[in-house]
């Protein structure tokens, strides 16, 4: 139905703008724009709105946003000066401020977004009322409340698009079919649980539901003594959102899989990227690279794709023959993760890992890793990733930490191998050497093909004379790696002087070429 205002026509079946009889020649993304804040005229609208209805929730520059609504205001003959029709109203977003008529009487609701086409790019969630089953009205303030904190948690995870509380709280008290939620919310997955209180003992239970198909994600039980509410709070909801953001990482994996191959989404191509890079070796990050340079090619300013490509070129650079342009461009990419992202705990993690591994430079590195822990306490992509420039630089006890609290987050994440690998190390470090090997074992288990996992392992077998299984495991480092050598890792990754000798000697005790 066609909207009119002033003297303009603008046409969403056919798709044009007109001036009377003139046809006035906008870019896609600037219709749909403009449709958007007509169709909503009757309210303010946000940045994250605009972003999710042109831009399926895709990440946009404020630049390119910026250059959108202008060019709206120029098809209009409006200006930013005078906002005679699209009003910026001060920390807020845009109205339109016209006088609008439809040719029918009928008034056309906005449409609440449907699977096939109102669903963001980017992962979306719903989280519903958990459900009180205690039978004590009362206690609806204490299940209503850490809802409320888990769905705060995860609006500050940056690619997830997070269904506000007054949204998914109106089916509060009714039964609902988990596909119906997520249709007519516009959402890809929606989490629902449940709180039951009996005498001093609470159990909280949570699903993840894919609500397209229906299938369980995730499902998570939690029985508690309810001493103190707030911190109990606190508790359950760093675990159920620590558990939720790599499950949703995987989903979406595997999503993208399924999908065309030929998509140009960044968000997208940075999903397909994802497997290669994770396999911590540079066959994969040159495989996954490419798809990462696509995404930057689109959005310029991706901030976690930036974190991506740092990482993917600093294992170009440690195990895949030390070129400096490898490095350049890890250091390079990692710097542009902070400028871009500075509200990405993930992209801030991957920044500071590779600003501290590969540049050296451990004080920015612990000022990323500490800018995003303050964005997502529950996040242990930043313990994984930090545990290493941590144990490198000689502070085991932290590193050790900062493990065990990656992996109580998120046990069952791809990067475990990371943290249990480095528990091996630490222990190694303290002298620790029994509890080295069985940690150094557990991470080979869990990822075989990352070289340095048998490097960490080879150390504190060699300590503890076991050469035949120390031999063993440098064998297998080198069958990954057969460039390795003690003093070109060492140096490359920035081995603090303190530790060196104590890491260099057993590895060399390993068989490991010095």
């Amino acid at each position: 139905m066609p909207y009119l205002f002033e003297d303009f026509a603008l046409d969403g079946d056919r798709r044009e703008l007109r001036r009377g009889n003139d046809l006035i020649p906008v870019e896609p993304q600037v219709f749909d724009l403009l449709q958007y804040l007509i169709r909503n005229r009757e309210r303010v609208v946000s940045k994250d709105d605009l972003v999710d209805a042109v831009w399926r929730g895709r990440i946009v520059s404020d630049a390119t946003l910026a250059s959108r609504i202008n060019a709206a205001r120029n098809a209009l003959q409006d200006s930013g000066d005078e906002q005679r029709l699209i009003r910026t109203i001060l920390r807020r977003g845009l109205r339109f401020v016209g006088t609008v008529r439809e040719e029918t009487e009928a008034t056309t609701p906005v449409e609440q977004p449907k699977p096939a086409s109102g669903i963001p790019a980017r992962p979306s969630i719903a989280v519903l009322a958990f459900v009180n089953l205690s039978g004590d009205p009362d206690q609806d303030y204490f299940a209503d409340g850490m809802v409320e904190d888990i769905i705060t948690g995860l609006s500050r995870i940056r690619w997830l698009f997070v269904i506000a509380r007054n949204s998914s709280f109106t089916y509060k008290g009714r039964a609902v079919d988990v596909k119906q939620v997520g249709h007519e919310l516009g959402v890809r997955y929606v989490l629902e649980g449940s709180v039951r209180k009996v005498g001093s003992r609470v159990r909280i239970t949570g699903q993840l539901i894919d609500a397209e198909d229906g299938s369980h994600l995730w499902a998570e039980r939690y029985d508690r003594d309810l001493t103190d509410v707030f911190a109990l709070q606190d508790e359950i909801t760093v675990s159920v959102i620590a558990a939720i953001e790599p499950n949703l990482r995987r989903a979406e994996i595997e999503r993208v899989r399924r999908q065309r191959p030929d998509s140009l989404d960044a968000y997208d191509l940075l999903l397909r990227a994802l497997p290669d890079i994770y396999t911590f070796m540079p066959q994969g990050a040159a495989k996954g690279l490419p798809l990462l340079n696509e995404a930057l090619a689109i959005e310029p300013t991706y901030a976690l794709a930036h974190g991506f490509a740092a990482w993917a070129h600093q294992t170009l650079f440690v195990r895949g023959g030390m070129d400096a342009a490898n490095r350049e461009k890890s250091i390079r990419h990692a710097h542009a993760a902070i400028e871009h992202g500075p509200g990405d705990a993930m992209a801030l993690a991957l920044a500071g890992f590779t600003i501290g591994l590969v540049e050296h430079d451990r004080r920015l590195a612990d000022e990323a890793f500490t800018e995003a822990l303050a964005l997502s306490a529950s996040c242990a992509f930043v313990y994984a990733f930090g545990c290493v420039p941590v144990a490198y630089g000689g502070d085991a006890a932290r590193a050790i930490d900062w493990c065990e609290r990656a992996m109580r987050l998120s046990p069952l994440d791809a990067m475990s191998c990371v943290p249990q690998g480095i528990i091996g190390f630490g222990n190694f470090l303290s002298g620790r050497h029994e509890q080295a090997v069985a940690a150094g074992r557990r991470a080979v288990e869990l990822n075989p093909g990352f070289s340095i996992l048998h490097g960490w392992l080879a150390a504190p077998l060699a300590r503890l004379g076991r050469l035949d299984e120390a031999k063993a495991a440098a064998t297998r480092l080198l069958s990954l790696d057969p460039q390795f050598t003690i003093r070109r890792w060492s140096a490359a990754v920035g081995i603090a002087p303190e530790i060196i000798d104590d890491v260099t000697d057993a590895m060399r005790m390993a068989g490991l070429p010095a």
